[in-house]
C-alpha cells in the first residue's frame, strides 16, 4: 500500500511522535510511505530531521500554517489536492486540527480511494471561547463526511465525539498511541545520574513535570499547588522537562512565591532524552486542561514513576485511581496537594503504584502494537 500521512508541523510533541513510529513502522514492513507537513517554526523543538533520516518521502508544504488565515488555508487545500493527485496514494491519514481538516478535504478533492482521521486531543474543548469550539466542531462535522475511518487514541474522544455530532460511533475506534517502551526502563544509574544533574539527594523526593511551558498544560494551577506543598513537606523538589512560550512568565511567578531554588527547569529535552530525565522522578505531576491520551504519563509509569493527574479526557485510561496513581477532579487543588503529599510520605506506596504502572503500560502502549492495528485497519478499509 501507498500510505500518506498530512500533519500541520512537525514540532517536539505527542501527536507527531506518534506519526513518526507510525510511518517508520509501516516503511519497515514493506509499504510506501510519504508524509506532508508544514512549516515547523517555535520554541517547541523539531523532529523534521528524524522525518528527513526515515527512509520514506517527506514533503514540506509552506501554506500549510498552524494558525487560521483563510487564504492561505485555501491555498494549502489546492496545494496539497495537486499533490494527492500526483501521488496517487491508496490511503490518506490525517492528523492534528488543522491538516485534519484541510487534509481530509483536499484527499476527497483528489478522489483518494480511503481517507484516515487521527484525533491525538479534540480539536475544541474546554480551553477555547465558545464560538471556536462551536467553529471547530462544525469543520469536525463537515470533514467527517469524507473520512472512512476515526481513530482516537483514548476511548474518551470516541464520546466526545459522538456527544459533538461530529459522526456515528460505527466510524470511531480506538487504537492507543504507542511509544518507543525499550527507551522507558528504568535503572538504578539513570535515576543516580539525574538527580546528581539536578543537584539533589537520595532524601529528596523530585517532582517531575514534562510539557511545553504553555497554558493548556495548567503550569497556572500546578504554581499553586507546588507552592501548597512545598510548605508541608519540605523534602520536595521539582523538575519541569520542557520550554515554550510562557517559560519566563512562569519563572518570574516561580520567584514571587519563592520556589524558583527548588525548581529545576531543563529547558527543551529530545524524546529519545525524556527517559533519563524521568528516570530521577519519584512523582509525575500532570496538570493538563486538555489532552487526547497523556503520553508523558504512559512514560513515567514505564519507567515505575506513579503519576498524579487531573482526570481529563483519556487521563483516567491511564492513571488507575488506587493502582497505578491518583486521579483528582479537574481543578481540585486541594485534593492535588493531598495526594502529592501522601505520595511524598510513602515510599513504599510510590514503589507499589509505580511497578504496577509499568506492568499495565509495557505491553498495551508499545508502538509496534499500533503499527499491527492501523495497518490491520487500513487493510480492511482496502477491502471494502
Amino acid at each position: 500500500m501507498h500510505i500518506c500521512h498530512i500533519i500541520t508541523r512537525l514540532i517536539i510533541g505527542g501527536a507527531q511522535e506518534n506519526t513518526l513510529l507510525t510511518c517508520e513502522g509501516l516503511r519497515a514492513r514493506g509499504h510506501r510511505v510519504t508524509l506532508i507537513a508544514g512549516p515547523t517554526t517555535g520554541p517547541e523543538g523539531s523532529l523534521v530531521a528524524r522525518a528527513r533520516a526515515g527512509g520514506y518521502a517527506y514533503l514540506e508544504l509552506p501554506e500549510l500554517i498552524r494558525a487560521v488565515n483563510p487564504w492561505m488555508d485555501l491555498r494549502a487545500q489546492r496545494q496539497l489536492t495537486m499533490e494527492l493527485r500526483r501521488l496517487g496514494p491508496d490511503i490518506v491519514h490525517t492528523h492534528s486540527s488543522k491538516a485534519g481538516i484541510i487534509g481530509r478535504l483536499a484527499a476527497r478533492d483528489a478522489r483518494v480511494r480511503r481517507i484516515v482521521h487521527t484525533i491525538h486531543g479534540m480539536s475544541f474543548n474546554r480551553t477555547q471561547p465558545w464560538p471556536v469550539q462551536r467553529a471547530y466542531a462544525w469543520l469536525e462535522r463537515r470533514a467527517a463526511r469524507h473520512t472512512h475511518r476515526i481513530v482516537t487514541v483514548a476511548d474518551a474522544m470516541i464520546e466526545q465525539t459522538v456527544a459533538a455530532g461530529v459522526c456515528s460511533r460505527e466510524k470511531l475506534e480506538t487504537i492507543y498511541s504507542g511509544m518507543e517502551v525499550e527507551r522507558f526502563t528504568p535503572a538504578a544509574e539513570r535515576r543516580a545520574a539525574a538527580r546528581a544533574r539536578w543537584g539533589v539527594t537520595d532524601d529528596d523526593v523530585v517532582v517531575g513535570t514534562v510539557a511545553r511551558l504553555f497554558r493548556k498544560k495548567g503550569y497556572e494551577q500546578l504554581i499553586s499547588i507546588m507552592d501548597a506543598a512545598a510548605g508541608r513537606e519540605p523534602r520536595l523538589r521539582f523538575v519541569w522537562v520542557g520550554d515554550g512560550a510562557q517559560r519566563t512568565e512562569y519563572e518570574q511567578e516561580l520567584g514571587r512565591r519563592g520556589l524558583r531554588s527548588r525548581v529545576t527547569l531543563t529547558g527543551l529535552v529530545p524524546p529519545e532524552r525524556v527517559g533519563d530525565e524521568m528516570a530521577g522522578f519519584d512523582i509525575l505531576a500532570h496538570t493538563s486542561q486538555w489532552e487526547g491520551l497523556p503520553r508523558t504519563v504512559v512514560q513515567a509509569l514505564l519507567m515505575q514513576v506513579p503519576a498524579v493527574a487531573f482526570d481529563i479526557d483519556g487521563t483516567p485510561e491511564v492513571v488507575l485511581e488506587g493502582r497505578t496513581g491518583r486521579i483528582v477532579r479537574l481543578g481540585d487543588e486541594a485534593r492535588f496537594v493531598e495526594a502529592l503529599c501522601e505520595l511524598a510520605a510513602d515510599r513504599t506506596l510510590r514503589e507499589r503504584l509505580g511497578q504496577a504502572g509499568r506492568a499495565a503500560c509495557v505491553e498495551r502502549f508499545d508502538w509496534r502494537r499500533m503499527v499491527d492495528q492501523l495497518e490491520a485497519l487500513y487493510e480492511r478499509l482496502i477491502a471494502e
